[in-house]
């Protein structure tokens, strides 16, 4: 039996980067609603967050394109990247930027999801998947 490619963690991880941004940019606000943290889109001190997302997925790109033969998917992940870290630099210069952000979370979980297949199950098919 085949072994699991090597960047399989890259992409599980960066596929749960992703979702937890989601997740905390979604239930942020709900949370803060009614507080002092309500009264500005920062989060007040948990900016940090979006830096350590940003540094979580850049880690996960990194190894799981290192290597990596598809143009594809490398073009893929490290454009989601640029999109989705750019997205959460400036959110607070418009709100353009925090539904850029999703998309580019979503398309890092994509890219991933992509990368995945590719490495994983199309291999053990009949077909090739270049």
């Amino acid at each position: 039996m085949k072994a699991e490619h090597s960047h399989s963690k890259a992409d599980y991880i960066g596929i749960l980067g992703s979702v937890l941004c989601i997740v905390h940019c979604l239930l942020m606000p709900a949370l803060a609603f009614g507080t002092t943290l309500g009264s500005h889109h920062e989060h007040a001190g948990l900016i940090s967050l979006d830096y350590l997302f940003i540094l979580i997925n850049g880690v996960a790109v990194f190894y799981a394109t290192k290597n990596h033969k598809s143009l594809v998917v490398r073009t893929i992940l490290w454009g989601a990247l640029a999109l989705f870290s750019v997205s959460l630099i400036f959110e607070a210069a418009h709100p353009v930027f925090t539904w850029l952000g999703y998309i580019g979370s979503g398309l890092l979980i994509i890219g991933h999801l992509v990368n995945l297949y590719i490495c994983q199950i199309a291999p053990k098919m009949k077909w090739k998947v270049s």
